[in-house]
């Protein structure tokens, strides 16, 4: 294997080092459930036998209001939490809960429970930022740290979707937010930007290899791929610059292009999705 071939694989595996790492410090240090395996749909059908419909739509119920609490700093929820503080003995008939969760999410309530990493079983609930059509797009001084997120997604956007710390905090600067200084709303700026966005899937904040002294580079995370329409801010942009969006070429096509279909939690893709005599 040649010399540059080895950097290349040694730089690579450096990189998932620290995604892995990272994410670990998101969901904590405790691991899934060890003991808990995946009921097949018989399994399930059996359990079901023996609860009634009440305790079905109670214990779904449980679930919805704890994913709700857990879902107001915007941090990812783990299946094994789910399972361990909430469904506990109803664990058998799991997949069917999950289901029924989801449902009522997208049918009650407009959003979406969505599975981001299918082997740790984690879930995030999201709800498109979208705006109805012709309401100009503006940042509301009700919800600041939307704004703030929102500029740094910006410059992650039009900078081709990575971009150094360094150039996002000058850029910060210019708008009197400055990582170095307390700031009036945000507090301590550098721990909402690094830490809780990170933490809430909104950004990626990965270490630069190779790096002396250390640096550190932005990307879109998850969360802000599904939830952030990238055309609404890209109009915003325009308007800021007074040019039309199909300007920035390269940006407008990726705005435009389809998205990814998320991994909704519906029976569509519940492995072992029964239906309850």
């Amino acid at each position: 294997m040649s010399q540059r071939k080895r950097a290349s694989n040694t730089q690579s595996s450096q990189n998932k080092g620290v995604r892995s790492q990272r994410w670990e410090a998101v969901l904590g240090d405790d691991e899934d459930d060890p003991s808990f395996t995946q009921p097949s749909t018989s399994q399930v059908q059996k359990g079901l036998d023996r609860l009634t419909p009440a305790q079905v739509d109670l214990k779904t119920a449980e679930v919805v209001q704890f994913i709700f609490v857990k879902d107001q700093k915007k941090f990812p929820i783990r299946r094994a939490d789910i399972v361990k503080h909430v469904v506990k003995e109803y664990r058998n008939i799991y997949p069917e809960i999950i289901k029924r969760v989801g449902c009522v999410f997208e049918t009650v309530f407009g959003l979406k429970l969505v599975e981001i990493d299918s082997k740790n079983h984690v879930y995030i609930l999201i709800n498109k930022l979208e705006q109805l059509e012709g309401e100009s797009l503006n940042m509301s001084p009700s919800n600041p740290k939307t704004g703030l997120l929102f500029v740094i997604l910006s410059i992650v956007f039009m900078k081709g979707g990575v971009v150094k710390e360094s150039m996002v905090w000058n850029t910060l600067k210019k708008l009197r937010v400055d990582q170095g200084e307390r700031h009036e709303i945000f507090g301590d700026v550098k721990k909402v930007v690094t830490d809780e966005f990170v933490r809430q899937r909104y950004l990626e904040y990965v270490r630069i290899p190779h790096t002396e002294p250390l640096e550190f580079e932005f990307r879109w995370g998850q969360r802000a791929d599904m939830e952030v329409s990238k055309v609404k801010l890209l109009e915003f942009i325009g308007q800021l610059h007074e040019q039309d969006p199909q300007s920035w070429t390269q940006q407008y096509r990726e705005a435009t292009a389809p998205p990814a279909a998320p991994a909704v939690v519906t029976s569509a893709n519940t492995s072992a999705s029964v239906s309850q005599r």
